[in-house]
């Protein structure tokens, strides 16, 4: 986008952004029933939704959108986008030309699918942090976590002193005890002389 239009898209998603807004704090107030919203409502539902995650980049991000898959698609990923994160409908469906943006649309809408289905917010957490980046991220987390135990482990046996000696020679403990004065000397040299 250029100057000019820029603002203008600026000023539009803004417009949007703050419908959707004012719908959304009815529908908390149950002033609004998701079914007596339209999909204009949910699309402005959605663009609240996507500001409120993208902050000053929306605007380039609905032009994006725009460019990947029209004007028709960018506004039915807003009604989605609305309906799933309103809680609304859950389970809508992402408009089939929006399928580049899918993996976007799913970290924006924390939802995730793989090979056992879909798995939403609240259910295992799969969608956030670290679990994003999935066996990769799984593997690196236990990792973690191991290395965190092994070295509290440590620590506490280091602390409470459980930790083993290397393996002492005859003739190093006999000097120990010597300098404990367990033994004197007479009795030291004569051991001395018994181990070498």
């Amino acid at each position: 986008m250029t100057g000019n239009q820029a603002t203008v898209a600026d000023d539009h998603t803004q417009k949007e952004e703050t419908e959707g807004k004012e719908i959304w704090q009815k529908l908390q107030a149950k002033e609004r029933a998701c079914s007596d919203l339209k999909d204009d409502d949910f699309g402005a539902l959605g663009e609240y939704f996507m500001g409120t995650m993208m902050g000053s980049s929306h605007a380039a991000m609905n032009a994006m959108m725009t460019q990947m898959m029209g004007e028709e698609g960018e506004e039915q990923m807003h009604v989605v986008m609305g309906k799933r994160l309103s809680g609304c409908d859950t389970n809508a469906a992402f408009p089939a030309n929006g399928t580049g943006f899918m993996p976007m649309m799913n970290m924006l809408t924390g939802s995730r699918s793989g090979m056992w289905g879909s798995f939403y917010p609240g259910q295992m957490n799969f969608s956030y942090g670290i679990f994003s980046l999935g066996l990769l991220g799984l593997l690196l987390w236990f990792g973690w976590w191991i290395i965190v135990i092994a070295v509290i482990v440590w620590f506490v046996r280091r602390l409470l002193g459980l930790t083993h000696k290397r393996d002492s020679s005859a003739l190093e403990i006999l000097k120990e005890r010597y300098a404990k004065g367990e033994i004197n000397k007479e009795e030291f040299e004569t051991r001395k002389k018994d181990i070498v």
